[in-house]
């Protein structure tokens, strides 16, 4: 893992030159899916692994192609683990928060994880201790083992997890670690807490916190855009409560000068609109990707420090000329993917042709299957990177979703 002369977090725009990403490669925690708990996964599918991961190698290769470091969640959770006291507290955590009532097979469980090696411990921890791995006795198991034995895991796999864009996000030179809505996921975020707490290279950084993964009020990184120095979007979502974006808010005020403002976009609580970035993303200075029509059920937001403390909340009517003032540029582009028709929109919508990662100004990484919103961000001077996404897409996600940034140069 190579050193970098400059500090390891700072996100100050969705478009800045990027340099440092953090992703994590699909692995055995996708071939734990089974049909009948893909709803409790947020699942509708089940992908094929090996061409999954060709093409996630393919998304990785487009960026250290261009001179962007790409870190590893499983190796950087690897490394953690090889330090006895980050073993300890990680082993520790997920036993108290298993779902498993028997204090014996709770400390079995225990002993069991920290007898593995670090990449052994690794690899269970994402992909999850099924029944059969734990030695049980016939008389040692409990009526909960028979009762509840269709389920197959004591700790579930996380196949979520190659979305990393949801369970961090790095404001300003601060990491937010989010605390996520659904219960399946909320082992992605105190993993990735303890690998800031213990890592050498977040530890050597000095890595504040925003916000920590077990706090009461969620947020998810797919409804945090940085969208300048001054101006972070925040969409309250199915996902991301009002209050978390209140507690966000006034910390980043208080502790951040830079940040003066955060646009709350609301979007419909849907499937289909998961999070912000699902239906609106930046791809340059004055030019966002949209889904159409969307904009005309946006109720928009502005939250400013208040005068005598606390905040001030005002809303706002328009969202092109919100973002027009916020961002002090006299004409914004909203860029409707699909090419403005509903029904080309929809289904290049369900495979995230919205949900486009920005690597430098108007430079943008998206799955190639979207041919339609592609040119049409062409043929808005928007430079179109493109992966092949057939597998990766099943999980409902884009390049966007798939990826941490955790360091762009400022210009």
């Amino acid at each position: 893992m190579s050193n970098r002369s400059h500090p390891l977090l700072q996100i100050r725009s969705e478009i800045d030159p990027l340099k440092t990403i953090l992703l994590h490669r699909p692995s055995r925690e996708l071939e734990q899916l089974i049909p009948k708990y893909l709803d409790e996964m947020l699942f509708e599918d089940i992908p094929y692994l090996e061409q999954m991961q060709k093409e996630h190698d393919e998304f990785a290769l487009q960026l250290t192609s261009r001179g962007i470091e790409v870190l590893y969640f499983e190796n950087l959770l690897k490394e953690t683990l090889a330090q006895q006291d980050a073993r300890v507290q990680i082993v520790n955590t997920v036993i108290d928060e298993l779902h498993v009532n028997s204090a014996s097979l709770k400390e079995d469980i225990r002993q069991l994880l920290l007898s593995r090696s670090s990449g052994e411990l690794a690899q269970t921890l994402l992909a999850g201790l099924s029944k059969n791995e734990v030695p049980h006795s016939a008389d040692e198991k409990r009526l909960s083992f028979y009762i509840k034995e269709g389920f197959p895991f004591y700790l579930d796999p996380l196949p979520n997890l190659y979305f990393s864009r949801d369970y961090g996000t790095v404001i300003g030179n601060r990491l937010s670690v989010n605390t996520m809505k659904a219960r399946a996921r909320k082992r992605e975020s105190m993993l990735l807490e303890q690998i800031a707490r213990y890592h050498r290279r977040f530890t050597s950084a000095g890595v504040d916190l925003w916000h920590h993964y077990n706090e009461k009020d969620s947020i998810e990184g797919g409804d945090i855009l940085i969208l300048s120095p001054e101006v972070i979007a925040i969409g309250c979502s199915a996902r991301t409560s009002p209050e978390g974006i209140e507690e966000l808010a006034e910390r980043i005020f208080e502790k951040d000068t830079g940040f003066r403002e955060v646009l709350v976009l609301q979007i419909p609580f849907a499937r289909a609109y998961m999070h912000l970035d699902t239906v609106f993303t930046m791809v340059d200075r004055d030019k966002f990707s949209i889904f159409p029509g969307i904009a005309e059920h946006i109720k928009v937001f502005s939250i400013k420090p208040g005068s005598k403390g606390g905040l001030s909340i005002i809303p706002r009517e328009n969202l092109k000329k919100t973002l027009s003032e916020s961002l002090g540029l006299r004409g914004i582009q909203l860029i409707e993917t699909g090419g403005g028709d509903l029904l080309t929109a929809e289904r290049e919508q369900w495979n995230d042709g919205t949900n486009t990662l920005a690597i430098s100004p108007g430079c943008v990484v998206t799955y190639r299957r979207n041919t339609v919103s592609n040119d049409i961000l062409r043929k808005h001077n928007i430079e179109v990177v493109e992966i092949p996404g057939s597998e990766l897409v099943r999980g409902r996600g884009g390049p966007r979703c798939m990826s941490m940034p955790l360091y762009r140069e400022t210009e």
